[in-house]
């Protein structure tokens, strides 16, 4: 990790969600387990800590908890344990001005470019109103303020008079940008913000968040399930199953010597690569387990070829393996 200050930190963070059944299940309940609720473990006690400047890729196959991680990291769902840090303080902590300067400092991109904006508004008041009600700018000097904001996502002014509708996936994309821009962040969520859009329009994209990182001294973190669009963009790899962090490393590491993690090795052997020899594309076997009923031990043992009884009891401590590496494998006290 970076020797620069953390900007944003979690400790022992967590989340479930609890949903009561409805009549029919309460029936099926009580010729069961007896339970008359759900309890889905969403993300399951996740420390990490982000870098000023720095660029980390969360990545992990879908159901493994990656955007309620970054949702909690945005402020955009509550923690159920654990603390969220902005510089240093705990953000449940703050309270007036700094509460909200905690708040407007972490912006969130989503992944769905076309629900994530009003179809109502036009464009100058999804990127206007936040700071125009922040006093980030005036009534008069709005238009401009706007303006620059679309020229620096690359949408040119006059845009700011349409409707989403009338843009392509990419353009919507930019406009979320400019979004998030407009209250002057230093800390950006991305989750999954280019999943939706053509390969093209992808590195476009990509290339626009590093310009911007360079520009305005951001830090991201980059939600993906995609580990070869991730490796071209971050600093820094987190690799999640099930709610858990399995494995961390700097990204030249991680793909230079490989991954330590069964699951980062199989997520990385399905990253296509131009020169490889021709070979059967082997997914990872069976499916990720449910978060209603996670598995004991090591939530990765049902799937991994060299679990072993202990894989099966115990859950593996995320813990240093080398210098800026950590993993979270059993099979590190035998090797």
């Amino acid at each position: 990790m970076s020797a620069a200050p953390a900007v944003i930190e979690a400790r022992g963070l967590s989340k479930r969600f609890v949903k009561r059944l409805d009549l029919a299940g309460k029936i099926a309940a009580r010729l069961g387990s007896g339970q008359v609720e759900e309890t889905v473990h969403a993300v399951d006690s996740v420390d990490l800590a982000i870098a000023k400047g720095e660029v980390v890729g969360l990545v992990g196959e879908s159901g493994c908890g990656k955007s309620t991680l970054g949702r909690m990291i945005a402020g955009l769902l509550p923690a159920t344990e654990g603390q969220v840090l902005f510089k240093g303080q705990d953000r449940a902590t703050l309270d007036g001005r700094s509460a909200l300067a905690a708040r407007l400092a972490v912006q969130m991109i989503f992944q769905d470019p076309y629900a994530s904006l009003n179809p109502r508004a036009r464009v100058e008041a999804i990127v206007g109103e936040a700071p125009l009600v922040h006093g980030l700018t005036t009534a008069g000097d709005l238009p401009a303020y706007v303006d620059a904001m679309l020229a620096r996502v690359g949408l040119a002014p006059e845009f700011k008079r349409r409707y989403p509708h009338q843009f392509s996936g990419g353009q919507r994309s930019r406009i979320g940008i400019a979004r998030a821009l407009a209250v002057k962040p230093e800390f950006l969520v991305c989750d999954e913000a280019i999943a939706a859009l053509d390969v093209s329009i992808q590195a476009q994209v990509i290339n626009l968040f590093m310009d911007l990182r360079r520009d305005f001294d951001l830090t991201y973190l980059f939600i993906s399930h995609d580990l070869g669009v991730v490796q071209h963009i971050a600093d820094r790899i987190i690799i999640m199953y099930l709610g858990r962090i399995v494995e961390m490393a700097p990204t030249v590491a991680l793909i230079e010597q490989g991954p330590n993690h069964p699951y980062a090795q199989a997520l990385l052997a399905e990253v296509p690569r131009l020169g490889r020899e021709k070979r059967k594309f082997a997914p990872i076997k069976g499916e990720i387990p449910s978060p209603l009923d996670p598995p004991p031990g090591c939530h990765f043992h049902p799937r991994c070829p060299h679990a072993t009884e202990r894989c099966r009891i115990e859950a593996p401590a995320l813990r240093e393996i080398a210098p800026g590496r950590l993993s979270a494998c059993h099979l590190n006290d035998i090797r």
